[in-house]
């Protein structure tokens, strides 16, 4: 058997103390799977004190993880810590520049400095691994990186974010507001005493920008997203969604173009029927469209420490599995220097149309004012509906539905907005894409 793989941990928070105990608790089955011992020489926590359920006495401690990583006598850094800038970001650097391996879980991160971090672990011939930075367990990075090698990627969708996956399915099936979902969400520990990185979808757009990056060979482009959060869905969407045979979703979607990549997060309709419409709760689900194999689809628990632990786990045993001094796998799919510069798809045509949700005065001659403002911006609709309501006055406002064909998206927004200026319009429109059952 090798001589056993040295890892310092930086980070005890709810992973960090999850990986920790799987590598205490599974030691002797880790040392035979993996060929080699694999030992936590050293760790770094803000409170030494903090009792985490684990044993940390024969474990060298460093206040400072930045020191671990450039001091700490290891063979893998692994960074736990969180955030896009320091201390991570210098802690990798310097685990990075002694050609130590590194594992990290951090998607900010990777979004912000992961083709430079790439660059230096190629020219150290260390490995960088991230399972554990998209979609928690499940493992489309390595299916991105290795399992779909010779396979051209169209398109890579999919439920990235947990916290939001759980206020619309609460929202769906107890009839509650977003508000009601968020304040539960918050109680149960699936969201932040601040949920606006997870709620407006900064961070689904993370996970989607090195996702892009894998599927297309292209630097990384976190500020090149188009994004829209769930903050303004209401329980009136989800009904009318049900009604039309939807459910709402936040999706993030890349997908190849004839101009370029298009990257965007935002709420989207999805069939009933259709496999990413079941996908409930917290988990997640990824999706892959390719030439050769088809459509991969990988639905799991995308976040809690066992499920990021274990992928985390999974890279550190790939590591304890390498050749030593071989970078079997380029960081990011291809060497990062060969990545191409990031084009923007040019606006194109939705194939799926999209649901414009109005409250409107109730006044003669408003349908017809709709109708004119679509067809003058050429947008064809598959149907407007007034949504029933019961004991209503008839001069009290009336919410109207358009449901569109395949259109344009500005084609949308300018209809939306000649629509405003009539001034029979009460409160803000509601809109949000539709993604026909071959797109989900």
């Amino acid at each position: 058997m090798s001589d056993a793989l040295k890892i310092g941990i930086a980070g005890l928070g709810t992973v960090g103390s999850a990986l920790v105990r799987i590598l205490q608790d599974r030691k002797e089955k880790l040392a035979i799977t993996c060929s080699r011992p694999i030992t936590i020489t050293a760790v770094s926590a803000r409170d030494r004190t903090r009792d985490r359920g684990i044993d940390m006495t024969t474990t060298t401690w460093f206040d400072d993880p930045v020191e671990l990583a450039a001091k700490a006598d290891i063979d893998v850094f692994v960074e736990l810590m969180g955030g896009a800038g320091d201390p991570a970001d210098a802690a990798v650097r310097a685990a990075l520049s002694r050609g130590l391996h590194v594992v990290t879980a951090n998607k900010a991160l990777l979004a912000r400095h992961g083709v430079e971090l790439a660059k230096m672990a190629e020219a150290k011939g260390a490995l960088l691994n991230f399972e554990a930075a998209v979609a928690g367990g499940i493992p489309v990075i390595k299916a991105l990186r290795e399992s779909l090698t010779g396979n051209t990627v169209s398109r890579v969708y999919g439920i990235m974010n947990g916290t939001c996956n759980y206020i619309l399915t609460k929202m769906e099936k107890e009839g509650l507001s977003f508000a009601e979902c968020l304040k539960e969400a918050q109680r149960l520990g699936y969201a932040e005493a601040d949920p606006a990185f997870d709620i407006e979808g900064n961070d689904t757009a993370h996970k989607l920008s090195i996702l892009t990056t894998l599927a297309f060979g292209t630097q990384i482009a976190a500020d090149d997203i188009y994004l829209e959060g769930i903050t303004n869905i209401s329980i009136e969407d989800i009904r009318a969604a049900e009604d039309l045979g939807y459910r709402i979703k936040l999706l993030g979607v890349a997908q190849r173009t004839d101009t370029g990549i298009e990257q965007r997060v935002h709420p989207t309709m999805v069939p009933l029927e259709s496999v990413i419409a079941q996908v409930d709760g917290v988990t997640n689900a990824v999706a892959i469209e390719s030439d050769i194999l088809g459509e991969l689809l990988m639905v799991g628990p995308g976040a809690g420490g066992n499920a990021t632990a274990s992928a985390v786990l999974g890279d550190i045993a790939d590591i304890a599995k390498s050749r030593p001094g071989a970078q079997d796998v380029p960081v990011l799919g291809r060497p990062a220097r060969e990545l191409e510069p990031y084009q923007r798809a040019r606006m194109q045509s939705h194939e799926g149309g999209y649901f414009i949700r109005m409250t409107v005065e109730d006044k003669t001659g408003v349908f017809a004012g709709i109708a004119t403002h679509m067809a003058e911006n050429r947008i064809s609709l598959e149907s407007i509906v007034q949504r029933p309501k019961h004991h209503v006055e008839a001069a009290e406002p009336k919410t109207i539905i358009l449901v569109t064909h395949a259109t344009m998206e500005d084609a949308v927004r300018k209809a939306v907005a000649a629509i405003k200026l009539d001034g029979y319009l009460i409160g803000e429109p509601q809109v949000i894409r539709i993604e026909r059952p071959r797109e989900v």
